[in-house]
């Protein structure tokens, strides 16, 4: 006796539920019974009287298997009346006296709401890193094959296609930081623009409201940035001393739709004016690839000194 108060004493501090039957599965004593069950003594009930139906007549089931055979049972449950649902293992075993006779049964249930919730989660998170992952592949695929059909050789080929993974890379790294939430529109220009233009005298200048862009619209925005910053270091501003280039960014509230959309524009003087003479992977990737991955719209212009590029970008990529 001495031994089970004990037991029990320190039962009560586990939060694990013990029930204790005889053979007609009527309960001798229990320790911690939820009091959404039963906020009263079990002494005496079935299964059915005090736990959730449907778990009851499964465990009612198992509890005469076990007194039948002596081999122990187990079942997972969830408690859906429970508010927010719990979800519960469960240990049936036969309890045997000196004769190795079956005198009743013991159950012990153990609440793992907790870890089935974290277990929920990772699989939630696996699912999106496996979504991510081939949307992020089927970008570096798409820049593998247009960067092959733009380049005359395998050195210009290389050397385009590292710069263009290093972009998507330098984006994906403020993605991964939020969490894959997405990245602020300005940390997206600085870290774009700061790998080729930290000390040189030139400058990129933003001005606008900053926005947070989801992960899609920053891997490719971050894409038309590089391409516009190469192109510019080629041929534009940024290629000469003190050069600068002006970006704006502008939320535009008079949208097709009726919700707002962010307009982004880069303006420089360049030499560029024979950019559209022979296409290239940077002005398709500007005018096609980049606004149609966020179904936006996108008008590059190329004058006289000059180089204008607007990019429309839908309201559900983005957070104001």
């Amino acid at each position: 006796m001495e031994v089970r108060r004990g037991l029990l004493r320190a039962l009560r501090n586990t939060g694990i539920i013990v029930i204790y039957q005889t053979p007609d599965l009527r309960v001798r004593w229990a320790q911690n019974i939820p009091e959404k069950w039963s906020s009263g003594d079990v002494s005496g009930r079935s299964d059915g009287e005090f736990m959730p139906a449907l778990v009851a007549e499964r465990a009612l089931e198992l509890k005469r298997s076990v007194l039948a055979t002596g081999i122990q049972e187990t079942m997972e449950f969830r408690d859906r009346n429970a508010v927010g649902a719990r979800w519960y293992d469960m240990w049936i075993d036969a309890d045997r006296d000196d004769e190795n006779l079956i005198q009743g049964v013991v159950t012990t249930i153990v609440d793992v709401t907790e870890r089935k919730n974290r277990e929920q989660t990772l699989q939630t998170l696996l699912r999106e890193v496996s979504h991510r992952s081939k949307n992020l592949l089927a970008i570096i695929q798409a820049i593998a094959s247009q960067t092959g059909r733009y380049s005359s050789g395998i050195e210009m080929f290389l050397d385009r296609f590292r710069g263009r993974l290093q972009s998507l890379a330098s984006s994906q790294d403020l993605v991964t930081s939020s969490n894959w939430r997405g990245a602020m529109l300005s940390e997206l220009v600085e870290g774009q623009v700061d790998r080729f233009l930290n000390g040189s005298g030139t400058e990129v200048r933003f001005q606008g409201p900053d926005v947070y862009l989801n992960p899609n619209a920053a891997l490719h925005i971050g894409l038309a940035l590089h391409e516009l910053v190469v192109n510019s270091l080629s041929h534009g501003a940024l290629s000469r001393p003190n050069g600068d280039v002006v970006l704006t960014s502008e939320i535009n509230q008079t949208a097709v739709d009726g919700t707002p959309s962010l307009v982004i524009q880069w303006r420089e003087s360049t030499d560029a004016r024979d950019m559209h003479s022979e296409p290239r992977f940077g002005s398709v990737a500007l005018e096609r690839v980049v606004p149609m991955s966020l179904d936006g719209r996108a008008k590059l212009e190329v004058g006289e000194n000059r180089l204008d590029y607007r990019l429309e970008v839908p309201g559900g990529n983005f957070e104001s």
